[in-house]
């Protein structure tokens, strides 16, 4: 049969050269650095891998599993470090085959879904014109926001080697198509060329071409060798400064350039028309304290200052570039009278600039830039023309500045002057200030409980504030909040963590002063259970000042108050909670008076992590859709009674599907209908941060996502109400799926040893990969274990069990209240129409098509009790059957992503060469486990950890 063309398997022709190049030069690499017996043994694995894996060799892998079984444990590491490495150029590879297809689409006039493109042609076909979209994006928010959690593997070395490979594939790429282009071939000879010439010279010997290659070869051979002899892991514990510093690299690569074009692409797409700024960064890094002890005010100082730093030089490269650029003479044209003033407020006087007001106002700048750099960061500028001095007051004060000099050149019909570097910096300096990115507080409400219970015992208000019941504690909290009178006393005795509460409030107002309101803006109250966990942080607030006036007398508050529903159960008492805490005398009217950096609107957190590891997959997902849906509908209604109050959800979104990821397109757009509303905050945590955003343009087109899913979620219209019977079945599904999960997880006896004994979860802990503890408390208990490392566990032994245990049978149970055959007709109506349904299941299909029972049954034997493994394992693999076949039935597709064949490719090419990951980290895992005092042992654990997370790539 002929392939279409959509799955014709030749676009894929130059994925497969760059990986066998990349696995070349790797190959040649380790031959030449380790010597041909360790390349022999590399190289014989990694063939009865691909045996076994791609013909079904079952002799192969009989082969294969005892000479693993058999290696040294230097051997072991010398392997599980070719495997490792492999993964990440395999990645490099995929991630530039995936911006290649894009543009071969585009030049096509093909546009993609999730694509800025896409979103104007279906707005367009649905009658929403460029008024509509232009108004909407006034009132928008979007906002990707970093976290710091402990399944980033990547040193900040590995990362800046690995941009360096990316950057020279690039190049190596446009070497092709440059020597095409010269050639002056037909579009048919292009068509007939296989990719394998973009790695060689054509026949007509273009030794230009050759030269540019093998220098292309050399560079990439340098850094290969460079990765080979750089070391994988920490020595030592992350701290909260390394993560702040690997962060920002995320800005300087990605966010600082790709984001201002990103913006010149919407307004050029809707006429021209300037925008306020609606896509912003956000940043957990140094602020988010709850179960981290390392986060201090001292980490919330020094990440504001770091990142201004960051922001600031990234404004000083600019305003120097452009002082290159704009050499005009005011001998050929002159300036209006702002210009020439800002021309001689400059302390320039250097008389070869004398006729160049544009470089001696810039020259000023730049000096005001660097006196601003001395400032806030205690940094120094990289030149200067004249001394740094009068540093600027406000980012505003430096945009006015610019403002000046662009309102000049379009004056002087000098627009083009403009567009490369002056507008992309005013829209810098709009998004990113003297700030880089707002920085959110976090922390658990019993943290606030125990600060708040010792400031009211010292001043003799309450003895014992923990131990009295809700209404009598939102009864003193608001007489309190009424209180102009602060609670402290003079030399009181505080316990420590009092004063670090205290002294985290105090920052931010300090730091809020200093970098800009915009600079820290939340409050976040993890676990988030009671209406007085919410009156407590306005009641710290108002003890550092960061409250004005009192709650019934014109209150203020600088910062939102965001409770953080977590749980089932939280989430099913969200709505709740938060209509209490609106009808309490003087919030609502706090809300509404709010100024634009104050606490003028309502962000609501949603735990996808901690809700999953709670009830499963399915029904996490519904009890979020469930909250989402009755949130909107208390503050329509709260606007209708009190005022209107804007919400915005902020989703709390990890790397795998069990916690929340997935395609961000899809999931913005399988809200619940009238949710999103122009606005949305999601986190960005893991591995996950360096897949989506280490390349900038792919981190372009990821934030060009984000944006075309809220325009399309905000401005096209609503389909059809879901109907009661989707959602009675939705109901019914959750219930079943609950009862499963659980059952397994927190009723099984034994089940607790099982998961940490046949998965890698002991071994992740003592990995040097964050700053917070894998555990809230030092026990074995799943429900204190953190919801991040749960999931990394399951998918480092391939069972991804949090992605999809509990659907099976909760499918069966539908099928036996209704019928099997009504039953699958329904189910198969929802996934139609529903796209809550089909997105989740489009989820679930690749959290199963990433998962393996021969691999995980391997990682069972680690569990010593022949037992309990035979008894757990056997119900996992018969729920794993179930749900494969009843996704089957659902989606009609019997293998597992058929819809996604780009992603079925990409797991054919390097499941092989994580195969052999898996088998060693057993192997090892059981010597390190028997006793093995041998470093090389759990170094090797270690590494192949990272390299199976590069592998599988969304495992965090």
């Amino acid at each position: 049969m002929k392939s279409s063309k959509r799955d014709d398997p030749s676009k894929d022709q130059p994925l497969i050269d760059d990986i066998r190049l990349l696995g070349r030069l790797l190959g040649e690499v380790i031959r030449e650095q380790e010597g041909d017996a360790s390349y022999a043994l590399i190289e014989q694995i990694r063939q009865l891998s691909v045996a076994f894996r791609r013909e079904a060799d079952h002799a192969a892998d009989k082969a294969l599993k005892q000479l693993l079984k058999g290696l040294t444990d230097a051997q072991a590491v010398s392997v599980i470090r070719a495997f490792t490495y492999f993964s990440h150029l395999a990645n490099l590879a995929e991630d530039r085959h995936h911006v290649r297809r894009r543009s071969v689409h585009e030049r096509a006039g093909n546009v993609q879904e999730g694509s800025l493109e896409h979103s104007w042609d279906r707005l367009a076909r649905a009658g929403v014109g460029h008024e509509q979209i232009i108004a909407s994006l006034a009132d928008s928010h979007v906002s990707p926001v970093l976290t710091a959690h402990p399944t980033e593997v990547q040193r900040k070395s590995i990362l800046d080697a690995e941009r360096d490979i990316a950057r020279l594939l690039t190049e190596r790429d446009s070497l092709g198509q440059g020597a095409a282009g010269a050639s002056g071939s037909s579009n048919k000879s292009n068509k007939s060329n296989k990719s394998s010439k973009r790695s060689k010279p054509a026949a007509s010997g273009d030794l230009l071409l050759a030269r540019g290659l093998a220098a292309n070869e050399a560079q990439l051979r340098a850094r290969i060798t460079q990765l080979w002899h750089t070391r994988l892991l920490r020595y030592t514990k992350l701290t909260v400064a390394d993560e702040i510093e690997n962060s920002l690299a995320y800005y300087q690569s990605t966010f600082l350039p790709e984001i201002p074009r990103l913006y010149r692409d919407v307004e050029q797409a809707l006429g021209g028309q300037s925008l306020a700024p609606f896509l912003r960064m956000g940043q957990w890094i140094g602020g988010d304290r709850d179960g981290n002890p390392n986060v201090t005010a001292a980490t919330l100082r020094l990440a504001l200052k770091s990142q201004s730093d960051v922001a600031l030089r990234h404004h000083l490269t600019e305003v120097h570039r452009l002082g290159a650029e704009l050499s005009l003479s005011d001998m050929r044209i002159g300036v209006n009278a702002a210009m020439q003033d800002l021309a001689d407020r400059s302390p320039d006087h250097n008389e070869h600039r004398r006729d160049e007001p544009y470089r001696r106002a810039l020259t000023g700048i730049y000096a005001r830039l660097a006196a601003t750099l001395t400032e806030l960061s205690g940094g120094e500028a990289a030149r200067h023309a004249i001394a740094p001095q009068n540093p600027y007051a406000s980012a505003e004060e430096f945009l006015a500045d610019l403002r000046t000099i662009e309102a000049a050149l379009v004056e002087q019909r000098c627009e083009a002057l403009t567009e490369q570097r002056l507008r992309p910096l005013i829209r810098a300096v709009q998004v990113f200030g003297f700030h880089l990115a707002t920085v959110d507080l976090r922390q658990s409400s019993d943290q606030h409980e125990s600060a708040l219970a010792d400031l009211l015992a010292v001043a003799r208000i309450e003895p014992d504030y923990s131990a009295l019941d809700e209404a009598a504690k939102q009864a003193l909290l608001l007489r309190l909040l009424d209180d102009a009178r602060p609670l402290r006393v003079l030399d009181g005795d505080y316990q420590a963590h009092t004063r670090s509460e205290l002294e985290i409030f105090e920052t931010a107002r300090e730091m809020r002063q200093r970098y800009g309101t915009i600079a820290i803006r939340h409050a976040i109250i993890s676990h988030t259970e009671t209406v007085s966990d919410l009156l407590e942080v306005l009641l710290l607030q108002k003890e550092v000042g960061l409250l004005h006036g009192t709650l019934e007398h014109g209150a203020r508050a600088d910062l939102i108050v965001v409770p953080l529903f977590e749980t089932i159960e939280d989430l099913r008492n969200a709505a709740g909670i938060m209509d209490a805490f609106y009808r309490l005398p003087g919030v609502a009217a706090m809300v509404q008076r709010g100024a634009p950096d104050q606490y003028n609107e309502q962000d609501i957190m949603l735990g996808y992590s901690d809700s999953n590891k709670d009830g499963g997959i399915f029904t996490s997902n519904w009890e979020l859709y469930r909250a989402e849906t009755a949130l909107v509908a208390l503050f329509d209604q709260l606007g209708r009674e009190q005022g209107p109050i804007k919400l915005r959800m902020f989703h709390g979104r990890g790397g795998t599907v069990g916690r929340g990821g997935g395609p961000s397109y899809q999931a913005i757009l399988a809200q619940p209908a009238g949710t999103v509303r122009g606005q949305i905050r999601l986190t960005e945590q893991g591995e996950v941060i360096g897949s989506k955003y280490a390349n900038p343009e792919i981190g372009r087109r990821n934030l060009e996502t984000l944006v075309a899913a809220t325009l399309e979620a905000t401005l096209l219209p609503a389909l059809k109400p879901v109907p009661a019977k989707f959602l009675d079945a939705a109901a019914q599904l959750s219930q079943a799926s609950m009862a499963a999960y659980r059952a397994l997880v927190y009723e099984t006896p034994g089940f607790t040893d099982y998961f940490f004994t046949a998965t890698p979860i002991r071994e992740i802990a003592e990995l040097n990969i964050g700053s917070r503890p894998a555990s809230r408390k030092a026990n074995q208990r799943i429900e204190d274990l953190r919801a991040i490392p749960w999931g990394f566990s399951w998918g480092q032994c391939r069972l991804t069990l949090p992605g999809w245990y509990g659907f099976g049978s909760a499918v069966d149970r539908l099928a036996e209240q209704l019928g099997t055959e009504p039953a699958l007709e329904l189910l198969r109506q929802m996934h139609r129409k529903w796209p809550f349904f089909s997105t989740l299941l489009s989820n679930i299909d690749m959290v199963l098509a990433k998962s393996d029972l021969s691999l995980a049954s391997r990682y069972a034997e680690l569990v010593p009790d022949a037992q309990l493994r035979q008894q757990v394992f056997a119900r996992i693999e018969a729920e794993w059957q179930r749900t494969h076949e009843v996704l089957s039935q659902i989606t009609g597709e019997a293998a597992r992503l058929a819809g996604n064949r780009s992603l079925a490719r990409s797991i054919e090419h390097r499941f092989p060469y994580i195969d052999p990951l898996h088998h060693l980290q057993v192997e090892l895992i059981g010597r390190y486990r028997a006793g093995s005092q041998e470093g090389l042992v759990k170094r090797g654990i270690h590494i192949s950890i990272n390299g199976i997370a590069a592998g599988l790539r969304n495992t965090g």
